[in-house]
């Protein structure tokens, strides 16, 4: 809230600048080798190109994709004066970028105002444009109210279209224009994060030069200027509508494709900016219209399996395609079993889990195909043990990298992070959409795959496999320093997921929890929502916790301890913050707290392990510590030691449980997850104890906080050593 964006998951291949008349035209070229080439037009100047975000990813697997920042907008040059920003300039500026990256021919994708502009170019420059898409276009000459006019006189007490005026936008009331506006840009329930991007972006604005701008658009001609464009358009048409677009009515939609000859999509309960709400939607839509205007599509997809199917057994239809390839249909009977695992890549606590389960479910049927899909570091781990990970894993936008951007000092607002990472879950998804397309899987098992989880509820129709959910935490849970705003936006969220599962339970066919019900914290998922245990009962099946592995015996211990060279009277004590990169931090504080631990316990000696996205060499040297990078098969050492520092992240804590090993972890700062889920868990086994970050700061304090978990009795709750097994008992039977 309040924070710039994110970094793009996938950064453009060039950018530059073109320069017409002296105003500079800043673009972006993504897939630049690829073909045909789609042009995403700028829009009113209230906000920049990143309006685009969910379309550009996904489009640049299989076209060249080239955003502009308009003039005017937050990111663009501001000329000043009307003139300045008629449709004939902005059109311009189109053809001007065009030329500079040398895109002879495109398909134009203009929305609500960049529409006319995307009309105007077909009409006068048609050897430049291979189709047209009309997205909640102006032009359709059509008012659902009369608004103000910005010469308008002062309103006293503006309420709705008044805000639209000259004199509240420059005299203190942009800012309440920019809400009420994209509030109603964004109609569609639990629109929070959309509404919050555009805000911030309209925040950038020049309020002067909107008013520039809407005096451009009164001069420009309106309809009939519209109509006598759409007229002379040659091109393949696409026209899309939001149903309840309370910018303007959706019946504009009917005329410009009747003018255009065009095809209209009307996308019932969507608002102004279909795109941005329903963006799987939206881009299906794009993809499948681009293809059809493109005579030289060779047949194979981006996500590196050919339209003759990702095997000699996974193909759907028959005949011969005309360049020649054969295509063949299998029997259904003669299908093999196929399944796809999407293992979360935030740390590695999931692949351990998944790598288990795979193993039981292939007891129940030995001829199961599985193929897997997610992303480093997790691919690693997974090809390291000789599973199939899916070519498309390349496609997908990292996680990982965006919690570690995200983080701070021991510090990750989960939640937000989550909410942040909108745009690579929606890259996500339209990847594995294309992966499941394009093969033949009788089961998906997502562990916490939000984003299939989430976009197959909004998109049911693309559900054609069985759906198995794990997750080992339910509830978005706000923290105490968030205050009501962060509560209503947890509560949202909370609210919406709980409303997917209610009108789409068909959508996963299995719900399984790992760990118990005594595992869920008994908190309410909001005000006037239901409580999280008892919403969680009626909505899952439980497995137990799933370790991934049987705890090591004595002798098992010893002899990893031996490979350790740790001598049977030193004590051990392994430090580790999992693969995300994020504890960096606390590795420094706990080697700044070394010397005073040795000085309490002379024989301490300490291994510090970094994981896969930290540099062992970056950490400042200590005597007595042994410095590690990736350990595969970490649960040994930490079965082996005497004492463990660690995260609050479930998995290793829960490793250490398993083999009752005395512990501190340290939740990072506003992880609701760490804060609330996992001690809640680790409390109930009586496992570790908690350690604030802030108490770590004082070497002396760590120091003496070891010295006293060496001496705690760590006679807990039994980890439970089937979860596994169970959890592939509930999936087979979807087999």
């Amino acid at each position: 809230m309040g924070r710039s964006d994110p970094s793009p998951p996938w950064p453009p291949d060039r950018t530059g600048t073109a320069v017409r008349d002296g105003v500079r035209i800043p673009y972006a070229v993504h897939g630049e080798s690829r073909t045909p080439t789609v042009v995403l037009l700028p829009t009113w100047s209230i906000v920049p190109s990143r309006i685009w975000k969910h379309q550009v990813p996904t489009l640049a697997r299989d076209f060249r994709v080239v955003t502009i920042e308009g003039r005017g907008s937050p990111n663009g040059d501001q000329p000043r004066g009307p003139d300045a920003y008629l449709a004939t300039e902005m059109a311009a500026d189109v053809l001007a970028v065009m030329d500079e990256v040398e895109v002879t021919q495109a398909v134009l994708v203009g929305f609500s105002m960049g529409g006319p502009w995307a009309a105007r170019l077909a009409a006068e420059q048609p050897e430049r444009v291979s189709g047209l898409v009309l997205l909640a276009s102006s032009g359709g000459g059509i008012r659902d109210e009369v608004r103000a006019d910005p010469f308008d006189a002062r309103h006293p007490d503006p309420q709705g279209w008044e805000k639209y005026n000259l004199h509240h936008w420059t005299e203190g009331g942009w800012h309440d224009f920019v809400r009420f506006f994209f509030d109603r840009m964004f109609p569609e329930p639990h629109s929070t994060k959309p509404l919050e991007d555009a805000i911030r972006w309209a925040d950038g604005a020049d309020p002067l030069r909107m008013v520039d701008t809407i005096l451009a658009l009164q001069r420009d001609g309106g309809a009939a200027v519209m109509e006598e464009l759409c007229r002379r358009v040659q091109c393949p048409t696409l026209v899309v509508e939001g149903r309840v677009d309370r910018i303007r009515p959706w019946r504009n939609g009917e005329r410009l494709a009747a003018w255009t000859g065009g095809r209209l999509v009307v996308a019932e309960g969507s608002g102004h900016a279909p795109h941005v709400r329903d963006p799987v939607m939206i881009n299906r839509l794009l993809k499948e219209f681009v293809l059809s205007t493109d005579t030289s599509s060779t047949g194979t997809s981006s996500t590196g399996t050919s339209s003759t199917g990702t095997s000699s057994t996974d193909t759907s239809s028959t005949g011969t395609s005309s360049t020649g390839t054969t295509r063949t249909w299998v029997r259904a009977r003669s299908r093999p079993r196929r399944a796809l695992y999407l293992s979360s890549p935030i740390g590695l606590g999931h692949c351990r889990r998944d790598l288990a389960v795979a193993g039981e479910l292939r007891r129940h049927h030995p001829d199961l195909e599985i193929g897997w899909l997610t992303q480093e570091p997790v691919t690693r781990v997974l090809r390291d043990a000789g599973e199939r990970v899916h070519p498309a894993c390349a496609w997908l936008a990292n996680e990982s990298s965006h919690i570690e951007e995200e983080s701070g000092e021991h510090d990750l607002h989960a939640f937000q992070a989550i909410r942040r990472m909108d745009e690579i879950m929606v890259n996500n998804f339209m990847v594995f959409a294309d992966v499941v397309e394009e093969g033949s899987y009788d089961l998906v098992v997502g562990d916490e795959a939000w984003d299939v989880d989430y976009f197959l509820h909004e998109n049911p129709e693309l559900k054609r496999f069985s759906f198995a959910w794990m997750t080992d935490f339910v509830g978005w849970v706000p923290m105490p320093d968030g205050g009501a705003e962060e509560e209503a936006l947890t509560t949202d969220y909370n609210a919406e997921m709980i409303e997917q599962r209610a009108r789409y339970r068909r959508v996963r066919d299995a719900s399984v929890f790992v760990g118990s019900a005594e595992d869920v914290v008994d908190l309410p998922f909001g005000p006037g929502l239901p409580g999280i245990r008892a919403w969680t009962k009626e909505n899952f099946d439980f497995a137990g916790y799933v370790t991934g592995f049987v705890p090591p015996t004595e002798a098992e211990r010893a002899a990893t301890r031996r490979r350790l060279r740790v001598g049977e009277d030193d004590l051990l004590c392994v430090v580790t913050v999992g693969g995300s990169g994020v504890g960096g931090s606390l590795l420094r504080r706990v080697l700044d707290a070394v010397p005073a631990a040795r000085r309490l316990v002379p024989d301490l000696h300490f291994l510090v392990v970094t994981g896969p996205r930290l540099d062992p060499a970056s950490l400042p040297r200590r005597r007595g510590v042994t410095y590690r990078g990736y350990l595969p098969d970490l649960y040994r050492e930490l079965a082996a030691c005497d004492l463990a520092v660690v995260q609050g992240g479930l998995t290793t804590c829960m490793e250490l449980a398993a083999a009752d090993r005395p512990f501190l972890y340290v939740p990072l700062q506003h992880h609701f997850e760490q804060n609330v889920h996992v001690r809640h868990r680790l409390e109930r086994y009586g496992a570790g104890t908690c350690v604030e970050y802030a108490d770590a700061s004082d070497p002396d304090h760590l120091a003496e906080a070891m010295a006293k978990e060496l001496r705690r009795e760590t006679r807990g709750l039994a980890v439970e050593t089937d979860g596994a097994a169970r959890a592939a008992l509930l999936l087979a039977q979807l087999l």
